[in-house]
C-alpha cells in the first residue's frame, strides 16, 4: 500500500520520527527520555545475507521501507549529535489472515485473498518483542539490536496453521495466480491468490539473527510460531463474536 500512498508514508514514518526526536531535543528532555524507534525487517528488502543481523546491508524495496530507513538513520544521528538515549529495534510481524479465519468460522466470510503465498517472514509475539524493547531501554549505553525469533515461516504455513485452529485442513491446488487453498473435507475454496496484492518489488525471505540481543539482553523469545497463531485466531474469534463488523 505504501506505493499508492508514498508521500503519506514518508510524512508519517520518516518525518514523524524526526518530529518526535526534535520535540525531545527542543524541550530539553535528552536526559529524561529514552526513545525506541521500532524498525522493520523490510529494511533488508532484497536480502544480501541470511539470516539478517545488525551488520547486514539494507536494501529497501518499497516507499515504506525507504521511509523507515530514514527513521533508522535519523535516530542514530540524533543519538550521536545530542547524546540522546535513542535506539532502533528491528521486529518482524500478520493479522489479515487470522481476522478472515475468524470470520469464516462464523460464516461471515467465504474466503480470503492473498498475494505471494511463499513469501517468508520471521514472525514473533508482541509480548516477547516488547520485553526486548524494554530491556534495550534499560541498558547503560544505547545500542541498536535485531529483535527476532531466528525462525522463518511462509504465508502458506501461516494460513495452514490458522485454519487448523478452527479444525479445517487446507490443501493446495494449482500454481501461481491460479493456486487456491481448499478445505480438505469439503472442497470449499478458502484461499485465492489476487495479483493486486503482489508488490512491485517483492521481498521473498526475511529471517532475523537475534544472537546479539540474546547475549546483550539475556533475552530469548518464549512464544512459538504455533502458539502465536493460536492466540491470534482465538482473539479474533472473540472479537468477531462480539462485533462481526470488526
Amino acid at each position: 500500500i505504501s506505493f499508492e500512498l508514498s508521500e503519506y508514508t514518508a510524512d508519517v514514518d520518516a518525518v514523524g520520527t524526526l518530529r518526535i526526536l526534535d520535540a525531545i531535543r527542543t524541550c530539553g528532555l535528552e536526559r529524561e527520555v529514552r526513545f525506541y524507534q521500532a524498525s522493520t525487517s523490510e529494511l533488508y528488502g532484497k536480502v544480501q545475507e541470511i539470516p539478517q543481523s545488525e551488520t547486514t546491508p539494507f536494501y529497501p524495496r518499497s516507499p515504506y521501507a525507504a521511509a523507515k530507513l530514514y527513521a533508522y538513520w535519523i535516530t542514530i544521528n540524533y543519538r550521536e549529535a545530542y547524546n540522546m538515549f535513542a535506539v532502533n529495534g528491528d521486529n518482524f510481524v500478520t493479522r489479515k489472515i487470522t481476522r478472515s479465519v475468524a470470520k469464516i468460522f462464523f460464516r461471515q466470510q467465504q474466503s480470503l485473498e492473498l498475494g505471494s503465498l511463499d513469501s517468508k517472514r520471521d514472525w514473533g509475539h508482541a509480548r516477547d518483542y516488547i520485553e526486548a524493547m524494554w530491556l534495550m531501554l534499560q541498558q547503560d549505553t544505547p545500542e541498536d539490536l535485531v529483535i527476532a525469533t531466528g525462525e522463518t515461516h511462509s504465508v502458506r504455513e501461516f494460513v495452514e496453521a490458522a485454519f487448523q485452529e478452527i479444525n479445517k485442513e487446507i490443501v493446495w491446488e494449482g500454481e501461481g495466480i491460479n493456486e487456491v487453498g481448499k478445505e480438505k473435507d469439503t472442497g470449499i475454496v478458502r484461499v485465492t491468490v489476487n495479483p493486486k496484492y503482489f508488490r512491485p518489488t517483492e521481498v521473498d525471505l526475511l529471517i532475523g539473527n537475534p544472537k546479539k540481543a540474546e547475549e546483550k539482553l539475556h533475552w530469548k523469545p518464549k512464544i512459538t510460531f504455533k502458539e502465536l497463531v493460536k492466540e491470534m485466531v482465538a482473539a479474533d474469534i472473540v472479537l468477531m463474536k462480539s462485533d462481526p463488523t470488526a
